[in-house]
């Protein structure tokens, strides 16, 4: 089938977990075609029923192996010939205090959450750069924004990410490639419930007594707010974070 080049292209590294599935569907509503990492079988015929055309790359979830970010960006070249706007979360949360911290803590977190996006910063750029155009979203951390109580080396190593992310930006603003990182906190999904176990309902109570806002934020709306560092219809802003934790940071 003869592809629609006029149609703008979306890369997302991972869309069977997190905000994955919620991006890809906000893509799709605002006509984008689409790459994603590891899509469930449901997801992409929801997504080509929509009109988008899905390609699915299968075993790229860990994007530290340096075949993952690769592999994503040749099935998008070799599929549609450019791409326009790729986003990116990686890592897990570990909690802890520092002094009871240990070195195989640091070298799990600074793979997943240093070594992941460097490598699919890299990757995703180098042929943004080329074209002249693209927008880059790397998702790190509202808790890099910020001394964490009980998350000492995450907000640490997310930090990092987020300033790398700034870092290329500035390095290639003048090629017309925007690259934003949004840190978040306090979402509604499993991994977080998992890390500060407010699967149980008055652990929660706790949690969202600590946020500003008293609620956990939705993959949906945090979806939606991707979008503008994303689909093409803001071009002028670069090298940003903005954390998204209900008034946390």
């Amino acid at each position: 089938m003869k592809q629609d080049h006029s149609r703008r292209v979306a890369l997302i590294n991972d869309a069977s977990d997190y905000v994955g599935p919620a991006m890809a569907r906000e893509f799709a509503h605002r006509s984008h075609d689409l790459v994603l990492g590891n899509p469930s079988p449901e997801l992409v015929r929801e997504l080509e029923s929509s009109g988008s055309t899905v390609v699915a790359v299968e075993g790229v979830r860990n994007l530290a192996r340096p075949e993952s970010a690769t592999a994503l960006v040749a099935a998008a070249l070799e599929a549609f010939g450019k791409i326009d706007a790729a986003a990116a979360f990686t890592g897990q949360i570990i909690p802890g205090k520092f002094m009871s911290s240990t070195v195989e803590d640091l070298h799990r977190l600074v793979e997943g959450c240093i070594e992941a996006p460097y490598r699919f910063l890299q990757a995703v750029a180098a042929p943004m750069i080329e074209q002249g155009s693209g927008q880059i979203l790397m998702i790190t951390s509202a808790a890099g924004a910020r001394p964490t109580p009980g998350a000492a080396l995450y907000s640490s190593v997310r930090a990092g990410a987020t300033m790398m992310a700034k870092n290329l930006a500035g390095e290639i603003a003048a090629t017309g490639v925007q690259v934003n990182a949004v840190g978040t906190n306090f979402m509604d999904f499993p991994g977080f419930h998992a890390a500060m176990g407010s699967h149980d309902p008055g652990v929660r109570a706790q949690v969202e007594a600590a946020v500003p806002m008293k609620r956990l934020g939705t993959m949906e709306e945090f979806a939606s707010f991707t979008m503008a560092f994303l689909d093409g219809t803001s071009r002028f802003t670069t090298g940003q974070f903005i954390a998204y934790a209900g008034g946390w940071v």
